[in-house]
């Protein structure tokens, strides 16, 4: 018997699994609960310091999130995940699990018996925003905001994750401080005024 073997999505991953995983993929269960929580609570280097969302000890919520049923053993399909999130797709890159104390490792934990899969594999990233409030959320987001046109900003991360049905302890309190520093109607607006500062300092 082969084991049904899954890759829990709940941050980017649900959008945008590249090409790699979409390959490997021969389903999609919708509608799970991540059985952690998690909060936007981790600065991404590869998005100019963006929040992203990563699993917290306290604090938090359980979020809708789906999974990628992987046609693929389960080795592969963590070398797949691994490789999407140190932005290596298509590499030969193999995980590997890493030290405890190296604290900015993607680690890639495993759920047994989960949704009617045998394994479901999750990411897990430490949080590293302190203090972790709406307030350095939004001052973070707007930051990236400023600095990318593409669409992986923590503003636009936001929106993406709203449009996903995830709702944390803090995404309503972050959507509003941003709404409320840059003096816009809603989230869009707030990326369109971004866009309009970006393109006004151009000129």
């Amino acid at each position: 018997m082969t084991q049904k073997i899954g890759i829990l999505a709940y941050g980017s991953l649900i959008g945008d699994p590249e090409w790699e995983i979409r390959q490997a993929t021969t389903n999609i269960t919708r509608e799970v609960q991540t059985p952690f929580s998690v909060e936007f609570a981790r600065s991404s280097s590869s998005r100019e310091g963006a929040p992203t969302l990563v699993p917290v000890d306290s604090g938090g919520a359980y979020v809708t999130a789906i999974i990628y049923g992987i046609g693929a053993s389960e080795q592969l399909a963590a070398n797949m995940l691994y490789r999407r999130e140190v932005h290596r797709v298509g590499s030969d890159r193999r995980y590997q699990k890493p030290p405890q104390d190296r604290v900015n490792a993607v680690h890639i934990d495993r759920f047994l018996d989960f949704a009617g899969y045998d394994v479901v594999l999750a990411t897990r990233i430490a949080a590293n925003i302190r203090p972790l409030t709406p307030e350095t959320l939004a001052d973070l987001a707007i930051r990236s905001a400023a600095k990318l046109r593409n669409g992986k900003d923590g503003i636009s991360y936001l929106v993406a994750a709203k449009e996903h049905g995830i709702v944390t302890a803090l995404s309503a309190a972050y959507e509003a401080e941003i709404i409320r520093r840059l003096e816009v109607g809603d989230l869009q607006d707030a990326l369109a005024r971004m866009r309009q500062q970006a393109n006004g300092m151009h000129h």
